[in-house]
């Protein structure tokens, strides 16, 4: 999920009205190394600029 100001990479838990609460999550950040995040993060759906999403991976 990338924001203005930086990224995330997690799983998306809920959708609450205007907000996304992410699980498992990771900072991104240029030139850094992931920094794991404790807890929940809630973003604002406004403030999201993309998001890619996954395929899980299929065993059968």
């Amino acid at each position: 999920m990338n924001l203005a100001d930086k990224a995330f990479s997690g799983v998306l838990w809920a959708k609450r009205g205007p907000l996304l609460v992410l699980r498992d999550v990771e900072l991104l950040e240029a030139g850094r190394q992931p920094q794991p995040v404790d807890g929940e993060v809630v973003v604002e759906r406004a403030r999201v600029e993309f998001m890619q999403v996954l395929a899980a991976k299929g065993g059968g």
